[in-house]
């Protein structure tokens, strides 16, 4: 099999690690007072990346993590891809400039497609990850909810997909925000679909995972990574063996 990439969340809110249910703001769960202590437990358990995401930004917009970025990368030596209010091309530069790997761009990359195509020429595809958010419709189409999941795209999930496969896109994240912070398990039909209509890009693979069992589910149906953010909090699954999976 081809590399396989776990990626333990921290998804931060008012300085906070917090989880939300499908993605409700109004539905939160805080963890702990400080990332870096936790981006510092993940490394000594074995992690190599991290995907930290700015919840203030990505409904409001302007990332405002830079400082706790900065001190994770400085203090863990983890590979971060992080987002959260990424609206220009400064923001992906300053974001690397902080030390991110890559840069995650959601909403603006449903609304803006040919502008984030642009950022994959200037900046690299190893230095860009597309968020694509998307949960099902009343008539069974996977439309792409954004800012922050408070409206919704005319695009759906398939089309979009197919532009950025075309276009040399290589890592896309996508989040059934119907199983997000559920332990219901991850949706392997959607994830199944997603890498045979596009074998080129590397999925990752991220809501409703609780276990090991879940990791290899989303590896085996063709993923190159998965996020892991509830499960891990709340103790269910290990970062030290989560990543174990990576080496399988």
């Amino acid at each position: 099999m081809s590399e396989f990439t776990v990626y333990p969340a921290i998804d931060v809110r008012e300085g906070r690690v917090v989880r939300l249910h499908k993605g409700d703001y109004d539905k939160e769960t805080s963890y702990a007072d400080d990332p870096v202590a936790v981006a510092e437990s993940y490394a000594r358990a074995g992690a190599r990346w991290l995907h930290l995401v700015d919840l203030d930004a990505a409904r409001a917009g302007g990332y405002t993590l830079e400082p706790v970025l900065r001190e994770i990368v400085d203090r863990t030596g983890l590979q971060v891809q992080t987002g959260g209010g990424v609206r220009s091309a400064g923001d992906v530069e300053r974001l690397l400039e902080a030390g991110a790997t890559r840069v995650v761009v959601g909403s603006v990359a449903v609304r803006e497609p040919e502008t984030v195509t642009g950022w994959l020429q200037r900046f690299g595809p190893e230095r860009l990850t597309v968020a694509l958010d998307t949960r099902t419709a009343e008539d069974g189409s996977w439309v792409l909810p954004v800012s922050g999941w408070t409206s919704v795209a005319e695009q759906d999930l398939p089309s979009v997909l197919g532009h950025y496969a075309a276009d040399g896109l290589r890592h896309l994240l996508c989040t059934d925000i119907g199983r997000d912070g559920t332990l219901a398990g991850p949706n392997l039909n959607l994830y199944t679909m997603l890498t045979r209509s596009a074998p080129q890009v590397r999925i990752q693979a991220s809501g409703g995972a609780r276990h090991v069992p879940d990791v290899r589910g989303t590896r085996k149906v063709g993923c190159a990574g998965i996020v892991l953010g509830k499960a891990i909090l709340e103790g269910r699954l290990t970062v030290t063996e989560a990543v174990a999976e990576e080496r399988v």
